[in-house]
């Protein structure tokens, strides 16, 4: 199987293409269903077309997750639900049901405003999986505030609230319960490519250091804006990415062009950082783009 590949085609078809037990992280931010306006996909489906496609992918996903995977999904009160079911029903494990609460809301007119999505956290097997809680530790209050010796001085093991404000500094979560508070990406971020639906990069950094090892595989069946890849790359990951959008993708490739594998491994644990020559290079692309 490839590694460091960005596909241009129909999630369903390319991760069913794939063996299965491949991948060692699925992170999916599909469709809401809500009626953002991408390029290509219609965000403006019938309820029981959107949620047949979703049990699709969904099965899809879990085909390739290896016996000790993880998935992470992100995605809206419309729909949370039906995707929880559908996940039940396929034997997974939840592990936790994080609400991101992003700083930087949703305006509305005629309901409160959106500020927060749903991430849900489920695993292949019930007791076998990856979960390096020391790779997310956070300064407890003991430390932080009261000066307490008897605080762990490398951090508090990670509960399921993440707080990172952002007027703090990149990357510097507070810890409380299951909310991460987490800004949007605001149309000023340094990090902004210009898609409609783009993560924060904390998110999924935190994500991708507690449920992988350096040299294991990520996967993201709506790329988008490249986020999960960038920051696959940066902490010496292989990544599989697939976009619908062929405009999608040529900007998530210019992305990871700037991007050095392993940098932050390297920045963080020079032990663990992956040794070879990384990403398969192609002459003008910087990465393998299979137009499907």
């Amino acid at each position: 199987m490839e590694r460091d590949e960005l596909i241009v085609g129909d999630c369903v078809d390319v991760m069913n293409s794939r063996p299965a037990g491949s991948v060692d992280l699925v992170f999916a931010d599909p469709p809401f269903n809500i009626g953002y306006d991408y390029d290509v996909y219609d965000d403006r489906r019938g309820k029981s077309d959107y949620l047949a496609w979703a049990e699709r992918w969904l099965q899809a996903a879990v085909r390739i997750l290896s016996p000790t995977g993880s998935l992470f999904l992100a995605i809206g009160d419309e729909y949370v639900a039906e995707h929880k079911v559908r996940l039940d029903a396929l034997n997974l494990t939840l592990r936790n049901w994080i609400v991101w609460h992003y700083t930087f809301g949703v305006n509305c007119t005629k309901k409160f405003n959106r500020s927060h999505a749903h991430i849900l956290y489920y695993t292949r097997h019930p007791q076998e999986f990856t979960f390096n809680a020391n790779a997310v530790r956070v300064p407890s209050a003991r430390m932080t505030t009261y000066s307490d010796r008897r605080a762990n001085p490398i951090g508090k093991l990670p509960d399921d609230t993440w707080v990172l404000r952002p007027q703090e500094t990149d990357n510097h979560f507070q810890d409380e319960s299951d909310t991460w508070s987490v800004s949007r990406v605001c149309g000023t971020f340094k990090e902004r490519t210009g898609h409609p639906c783009q993560m924060p990069e904390a998110v999924l950094e935190r994500i991708i250091r507690v449920a992988t090892n350096p040299g294991e595989v990520v996967l993201d069946p709506f790329a988008g804006s490249g986020t999960t890849l960038a920051v696959a790359k940066k902490l010496g990951r292989r990544y599989i990415g697939v976009e619908i959008s062929e405009d999608y993708a040529k900007s998530i490739c210019k992305r990871l062009q700037r991007i050095e594998f392993g940098a932050e491994v390297v920045k963080r644990d020079p032990v663990s950082a992956p040794r070879g020559p990384g990403i398969r290079q192609t002459r003008a692309a910087g990465l393998k783009l299979k137009p499907r």
